[in-house]
């Protein structure tokens, strides 16, 4: 059972891990490198909360009780020494990731644990001093409304460790699936290859990206098409990581220079108000050809 946790990255998917850990009942703090980013990612909580209550989900009070046991932090090293987990979520950068990964392992977690969607376990983990307590939670965005966990262990990883993580997971309420260390994994593999053909298919005009969503949702039954879920996920964070798997599998996953394009003027997606769909109304509004 896991009573006391961190995340460090109070970003969408900090905010997802860290509301995952306080509605699991643990205590969880979010570190963010300032007061007002902090402030945030806590008000972020707080604000699922809120409408988890609103919708019936959880009681006001429960809703009240599981927001308390949020709390922020802007140092790693403020962090108590030994608690039970840590989880990374800083952006998919390889070399910031490592450098905040050496920090928190300084911590002594029980369980330190990177929310990479592609990055490998075992470069991460070089360096590290006990390898053999860090592993791959890979949460899916919103994480509150995702079941999924994918569970990524690398060479090192222990019996021990991976035992505790489908412990984690299932405490979160969560469906975890356990895959090696390879780049992708599974999902992400499978997901951008198919989010990266639903680009190209926009940059050789065959239809509308609001079209292509529909053909997938109505045709193959995915609850959401590619591009939305692109918008979602961000722009700038699927560039990230087709680069990523291009150095590992070649010019399959060379991203569409529609991508490159939209990423450099800054449509990124839901939080940028513009990616393949218009978010400016908070809801996705198709964008005409």
């Amino acid at each position: 059972m896991v009573g006391n946790a961190a995340v460090i990255g109070g970003g969408s998917m900090g905010i997802g891990i860290a509301h995952a850990f306080a509605a699991g009942g643990a205590n969880v703090t979010i570190v963010e490198i300032d007061d007002e980013r902090v402030k945030r990612a806590l008000a972020g909580v707080a604000h699922v909360f809120e409408r988890s209550a609103q919708r019936g989900a959880m009681t006001p009070g429960a809703a009240a009780e599981a927001a308390a046991r949020v709390s922020g932090s802007t140092s790693v090293e403020a962090l108590p020494a030994g608690l039970d987990v840590i989880v990374e979520a800083v952006p998919e950068i390889g070399e910031l990731k490592r450098s905040v990964l050496a920090r928190c392992a300084l911590r002594e977690p029980v369980l330190l644990a990177t929310n990479t969607s592609g990055l490998s376990i075992g470069e991460l983990a070089a360096g590290l001093p006990a390898p053999e307590r860090f592993l791959g939670l890979h949460f899916f965005n919103p994480v509150w409304a995702m079941a999924l966990v994918e569970v990524v262990v690398g060479e090192r990883t222990s019996d021990a460790t991976r035992a505790g993580a489908l412990t984690l997971c299932a405490q979160l309420g969560k469906t975890s699936i356990v895959v090696r260390d390879a780049p992708g994994f599974a999902s992400t593999r499978l997901g951008i290859a198919l989010g990266l053909e639903a680009m190209r298919m926009v940059e050789d005009g065959v239809a509308a990206p609001a079209d292509i969503d529909r053909a997938m949702e109505l045709g193959y039954r995915h609850p959401m098409g590619p591009l939305k879920l692109t918008d979602l996920v961000g722009l700038d964070v699927r560039l990230d990581i087709a680069r990523n798997l291009q150095r590992s599998y070649g010019d399959r996953y060379a991203p569409p220079q529609l991508l490159i394009d939209m990423v450099a003027a800054g449509y990124l997606g839901k939080k940028s108000g513009r990616g393949f769909y218009d978010w400016s109304s908070g809801e996705a509004c198709p964008i005409e050809p």
